[in-house]
């Protein structure tokens, strides 16, 4: 295998403000021979999230800083390709960390560092986002914070991402009433004719407080009893005005603030007034709840009942471009990048 090179995305810088490519290099390096235990694994698929902007910069985030002149962390799946493991044969499906490179060696020994995966009816991509990480993060902001009653009313906004969708559908499932937010009416058409959301507002078309309060009335004639946040800032105060007494919101992201702007809050007296409950949560935290979390996410896309999207982008090379544009909202669905 020593004369196989592998294509990697090393981070080489730390962005100042909003990240570039100049922050990023591509490098060919040669894959070692396999130690006992390991096995080799081709990237099929490599997920770009939004957390990796925070495990860019060298301060306190919730991952670990992304460490430099090092290949970029992610998930990722594939196929093992070589094998000096009992546990895994040539052709195998795997989940793990892979990175963003074509291949990877890890010791496969060691419990719960790649995952087979079953593709006769969920497909290999989905193991990224409905039936992956981003799956599991809206299963337990929803379930275990929010905790929705049928009747009551669940905003998300970025409806139409990875996360965002999956929340929306979920919601529905529980008899809630499931109201997106998301960027351009065509991401607002998806959640709602494709997704099945009672509503869906543009925050493109709303550019004031006032305007997009207005909107969550009149979709949220009843109030809003759950929030999950994803990107923090103006829509957060929105949501806030219309919040009902006992609300729950999940912090899951603050994409408005990672680059390293500030995220004032107009009115925090709020979660006095309306006793609200705010708590963040990482995923990665609540590994207890991923078996039944995965469990009910695997089933819904297996019987065609969860549906996703995803944005692709073609080939290694595209990844930072890629993932710069994902932080400006411009992918519509899970983005991936497709390496085979």
């Amino acid at each position: 295998m020593t004369t196989t090179l592998n294509a990697q995305i090393q981070l080489v810088s730390r962005p100042q403000g909003e990240p570039t490519l100049e922050n990023f290099k591509r490098v060919d390096a040669a894959i070692p021979e396999l130690a006992d235990g390991q096995v080799l694994v081709r990237n099929h698929f490599l997920s770009l999230d939004p957390y990796m902007r925070g495990r860019m910069n060298e301060g306190k985030s919730y991952a670990q800083p992304q460490p430099l002149n090092e290949v970029m962390m992610g998930g990722t799946v594939g196929e093992v390709v070589a094998t000096k493991n009992a546990g895994f044969a040539v052709g195998d499906k795997v989940v793990g960390m892979g990175g963003w490179q074509d291949y990877f060696v890890v010791d496969a020994s060691q419990r719960g560092v790649i995952q087979k995966v079953d593709t006769t009816h969920i497909p290999l991509s989905a193991y990224l986002g409905a039936v992956g990480m981003p799956g599991v993060t809206a299963w337990y902001g929803l379930v275990k914070i929010i905790n929705p009653q049928a009747g009551e009313t669940v905003v998300v906004s970025a409806a139409s991402g990875a996360v965002g969708s999956v929340v929306g559908q979920l919601a529905k499932a529980r008899g809630a009433r499931a109201v997106g937010l998301a960027g351009g009416a065509d991401k607002c058409r998806y959640v709602v004719e494709e997704l099945g959301f009672d509503a869906c507002i543009d925050y493109k078309e709303h550019r004031d407080l006032k305007s997009l309060s207005g909107a969550l009335k009149a979709a949220c004639p009843s109030g809003i009893d759950g929030y999950f946040e994803n990107v923090g800032g103006m829509i957060l105060d929105a949501v806030m005005l219309r919040a009902n007494a006992f609300s729950r919101v999940a912090m899951c992201g603050m994409i408005a603030g990672y680059n390293g702007e500030p995220i004032p809050m107009s009115a925090p007296q709020l979660i006095l007034v309306n006793r609200m409950k705010i708590q963040g949560f990482i995923v990665s935290e609540h590994m207890d709840v991923w078996p039944e979390a995965l469990k009910e996410l695997g089933g819904l896309v297996a019987t065609g009942k969860l549906k996703f999207r995803e944005s692709v982008a073609e080939g290694l090379n595209s990844a930072p471009e890629a993932f710069l544009g994902l932080l400006k909202g411009k992918n519509f669905g899970k983005q991936l990048v497709k390496l085979v």
